[in-house]
């Protein structure tokens, strides 16, 4: 738990595009294009709101890469621009309707870097013989709750020293600045692989990038009912469910945690052994293949999961 949040603000002159400061990505005049390709701040603010709007670039790491693409061209088509993946100006004024600074800063507490934090073994039989699958760090912790990637945590914070109590970080404001919509359904689209909460009148309220099947687990396409919602689940490991699991590997049961295969939550879907889903991996999200179900970060998939019900229909599209 983070002890206190004090907030940023603008600054005085004009941002230089490129620099990761709080003074350039807080500035409401940095309205620069942000396309394919582009690093630095108008890229990092552009990330963190639309995080907050609950269009999901997944991991903020500052710079244009698919996921952010997705994020743009969502947004743009809920709020009725030209959908084109790129920051333009009628998108920035869109964005910049959230006036909340971007980075902000906290201070760490004794909470924070107490841990446990342990290194994990690789594969699923090793990892089964632990009692948690927790955080290896506090600064994997960090990039977790502030859904950024360690590395822009650390260029946000040369020098800093993530596991000491009252050490002051400069992070990505999270927050959303308004509830969630009432949701009414879940589509899944693997055409651009990503989770959309749509309301009663079939507009995208929220968005969020996901792994969707691969060859050799196909997204199971079709109109599927949520069962219900599993807070910090173990994961029941089955090697004859997975094609690539080793000969040699036996059933096992891996514990909750963050690092679980699963991560944080699991969305149950009526397609037996498929649900919507945490992953320890938030990097890959968007980028790399799943066994069949879908796998979103951890934040995303807790979010989801607080805005769905019972009951609700969730189609998955190609």
């Amino acid at each position: 738990m983070v002890m206190a949040t004090v907030q940023t603000t603008a600054a005085a002159s004009p941002a230089v595009p490129g620099v990761l400061t709080p003074e350039s990505v807080n500035d409401a005049g940095l309205t620069t294009p942000v396309k394919a390709g582009d690093k630095g701040a108008a890229v990092l603010r552009a990330q963190i709101l639309l995080d907050r709007a609950r269009f999901s670039p997944g991991e903020i790491d500052g710079a244009y890469g698919s996921n952010l693409h997705r994020a743009i061209a969502g947004f743009q088509a809920s709020h009725g621009l030209e959908v084109s993946g790129n920051m333009d100006a009628p998108t920035w004024t869109a964005l910049d309707s959230d006036s909340a600074p971007a980075l902000i800063s906290v201070t760490l507490s004794a909470e924070d870097v107490a841990g446990p934090f342990r290194s994990l073994p690789s594969g699923m039989p090793a990892q089964a013989k632990l009692d948690a699958l927790g955080y290896v760090s506090s600064l994997e912790a960090l990039g977790e709750r502030f859904h950024a990637s360690p590395t822009l945590l650390r260029q946000l914070n040369p020098g800093k020293d993530f596991g000491r109590a009252g050490e002051q970080l400069m992070v990505p404001g999270v927050q959303a600045t308004s509830p969630m919509a009432a949701v009414a359904k879940v589509v899944v689209d693997k055409s651009d692989s990503t989770v959309s909460l749509l309301d009663e009148a079939g507009r995208v309220v929220a968005q969020y990038p996901a792994s969707t099947g691969s060859e050799h687990d196909p997204l199971p396409l079709g109109d599927w009912k949520i069962k219900g919602v599993g807070k910090h689940p173990v994961f029941h490991y089955n090697p004859k469910l997975f094609w690539d699991a080793k000969a040699k590997d036996a059933k096992a049961t891996l514990a909750a945690g963050p690092n679980n295969p699963v991560g944080v939550v699991w969305i149950d879907l009526s397609k037996d052994h498929y649900g919507i889903h945490g992953t320890p991996e938030p990097s890959k999200i968007g980028k790399t293949q799943s066994h069949g179900c879908i796998r979103m970060t951890n934040w995303s998939a807790q979010e989801v999961s607080e805005a769905v019900k019972p009951g609700m229909i969730a189609t998955l599209q190609e």
